[in-house]
Formats: C-alpha cells, structure tokens, sequence
C-alpha cells in the first residue's frame, strides 16, 4: 500500500520554516523533487551574498520531501547527517534545488541535492553552487 501523492504546496505546508524561509516545491515524485528560492537581501550575509543556512536550509527541505515520498506508510522521517559543499556564491537571482534519492533502504534514505543558480541573461547554462548529500532516518 502506498500513501496518497500530496501537491507540492501540501508538502511545503509540512515544514513552516520552509515555507517562511520562501521556499517553492515545483514538482514532487519519489524519482526527483525540484524547487526554487529567490535571492533577497533578508537571506544574505555581508555583501549580499546568499547566506550558507539559506542554501542548506533549501537542500534539506527538499531532500526531507525526496525521502519522505519514499517512506512506507505509517513511517517518518528525519535529517540524521547532512554535508553540504559551497562552489560559488549567489549574489542575485534564485537558486533551484533538484534533489534524488541515492539509497532507499529500510532504516535509512539517502538524498542528493544539486544547487544550481538559475541561467542569467545570455547564459545558456545553470551554475551548480553547491551540493549535499544526506542521510534521512526512516522512523517507525
């Protein structure tokens, strides 16, 4: 038996501080969830740098959805262990999320989230700006 599909606004509604941050799910599926967060300067560090708790504060979100699609019923989840990497700063713009699920085993679910900064202007391709890797408890 497999829980019903929540709408990605259904599942953003289950992390307030996700939601508060500005977090948007665009899409959702047990394969892969993408969102977006909008560069402003409430969320930045000294010289309008997007702030590192922002950006892993985006990846956990996403990946806690990810792993939690991929639970059994009855089931919860939890960050357990996360490691982010920093390749560039964001200094305007969103960034997108794409995060996948690397292990989906009994205990545990381990997620993979890509950060990239979205295409500027005459810029063909996304910038990756960072990358985490997660580990999610699967509780119950």
């Amino acid at each position: 038996m497999t829980r019903p599909q929540p709408t990605p606004d259904e599942l953003l509604g289950l992390m307030p501080f996700a939601k508060e941050l500005g977090i948007v799910i665009d899409t959702a599926t047990r394969q892969e969830v993408t969102g977006r967060l909008e560069w402003s300067p409430e969320r930045c560090t000294a010289g309008g740098v997007l702030h590192g708790g922002a950006l892993v504060t985006f990846a956990d979100s996403a990946a806690g959805i990810c792993a939690y699609l991929n639970l059994p019923p009855g089931a919860m989840t939890s960050t357990i262990e996360l490691k982010t990497n920093f390749f560039a700063a964001v200094r305007g713009g969103e960034v997108l999320a794409v995060a996948r699920p690397l292990h989906v085993g009994r205990t545990v679910i381990v997620v993979q989230t890509d950060l990239f900064a979205a295409p500027s202007a005459g810029d063909a391709a996304r910038r990756r700006v960072g990358q985490t890797t997660q580990t999610q408890a699967v509780i119950g």
